[in-house]
């Protein structure tokens, strides 16, 4: 990570004994009101070294009073990004990039690839935003999946969450599927000298006592769902 983001928060949730999930969350620039970008890191895995259960649906829950700002509305659907990648969408849409590593255990192999991420808005859905995220990987998998998600308000001491669906992420022909060990974001983008019109996080213009609050809920294929809650210091 660059030397500007600090450490925001760490959530560690637990779905079962078999999978653990941590989530780490930075800001760039890490101060009050300001316009930039939101980090997010999920890491998934098994204790005993083995796949961790690959997971079907997130929800994060994001402090209140931290919002995205999109100066255009300008949206790309999940069809079109299944149909034409990452280049077929508006460049207004577009609000983040990342990556993942995705595992899955082949046979007697444990295979990993690694899949570049990039972040749209999507098309309103009843009246509520939408989030597309396309996943892109090449070798072993050669393999493009959408990741859809909803943005919905929450109950305090939260403003609002991302409901994620993840689908299956296939493999070899009657081999399991692919799990997700790490899952990282870069939502925002840093606006210090740059164009005020860019699509950017607003961190809150204060701090509750005790630090933002997050939250997180993960749902897995195995049928198992794990939640936890932290709190990420007020920045100084």
């Amino acid at each position: 990570m660059p030397a500007a983001l600090s450490v925001c928060g760490v959530l560690v949730a637990s779905a079962r004994a078999e999978t653990l999930a941590t989530v780490t969350s930075l800001f760039s620039p890490d101060r009050l009101r300001a316009r930039g970008s939101l980090s997010l890191t999920i890491q998934f895995a098994d204790p005993q070294g083995g796949v961790p259960a690959p997971v079907r649906r997130s929800i994060l829950r994001f402090p209140a009073g931290l919002t995205l700002e999109v100066p255009r509305l300008s949206s790309c659907s999940a069809s079109r990004l299944s149909a034409l990648g990452a280049g077929g969408c508006p460049a207004d849409s577009a609000l983040g990039h990342g990556h993942a590593l995705v595992e899955a255990q082949v046979g007697s192999q444990k295979i990993s690839e690694d899949v570049s991420l990039w972040v749209f808005l999507g098309p309103l859905q009843n009246l509520q935003p939408t989030v597309e995220v396309l996943g892109r990987g090449y070798t072993p998998f050669d393999e493009r999946v959408v990741l859809s998600g909803t943005m919905l308000p929450a109950g305090g001491p939260y403003g609002e969450a991302l409901a994620l669906s993840i689908p299956p992420i296939p493999t070899l022909t009657l081999e399991p599927d692919a799990s997700i060990v790490t899952f990282s974001l870069v939502i925002g983008a840093h606006v210090d000298g740059r164009a005020h019109d860019a699509n950017t996080v607003r961190l809150p213009s204060s701090c509750p006592q005790g630090g933002f609050p997050f939250a997180g809920e993960f749902t897995y294929a195995d049928g198992s769902s794990g939640s936890a809650l932290t709190t990420a210091a007020c920045p100084l």
